[in-house]
């Protein structure tokens, strides 16, 4: 499958371990059949995402994430911004680590551009077990790293 993630810093966050990462995002993205994958995430605070909530979708709230999705049938392609501090205050909310909060952020994009979705009672209930298991791959992925 061809591959090609970006990660784009607009604030004093920066991931950890960037190759971890698309690896793991290529193989939830295997794991869908998909033909090929572009992304870009930008990394901001909760000001710019608000602003772009406010200027692209007219929702005047601050959130999380915002996915600007151009896929094409299993051509995943999308932009997809997240605001730092949203997913900071939301890892506290849930009692979650950090790093585990920003996998369930970053996979529920890619998981809208491949078709699910979040507005019903049933959609987020799908989403959010699609989400456990993204985030799982990444801890296998960890662990296999670790044994090589």
């Amino acid at each position: 499958m061809e591959a090609e993630i970006d990660f784009l810093y607009e604030t004093d966050f920066s991931l950890a371990n960037e190759a971890a990462h698309k690896l793991w995002l290529i193989r939830c993205a295997r794991k869908h059949q998909c033909l090929s994958l572009q992304l870009a995430f930008a990394f901001m605070d909760d000001t710019a995402l608000h602003k772009l909530n406010v200027k692209h979708l007219s929702h005047d709230t601050l959130t999380d994430i915002i996915t600007f999705d151009d896929t094409v049938g299993k051509d995943i392609s999308a932009n997809i911004a997240i605001s730092i501090e949203r997913v900071m205050a939301n890892a506290t909310e849930y009692n979650q680590p950090f790093e585990t909060e920003l996998l369930r952020v970053m996979a529920h994009g890619l998981l809208h551009c491949l078709g699910y979705k979040d507005k019903s009672s049933s959609d987020k209930s799908s989403m959010r077990d699609e989400e456990e298991r993204c985030i799982n791959l990444f801890h296998v992925e960890q662990n296999s790293l670790d044994h090589v």
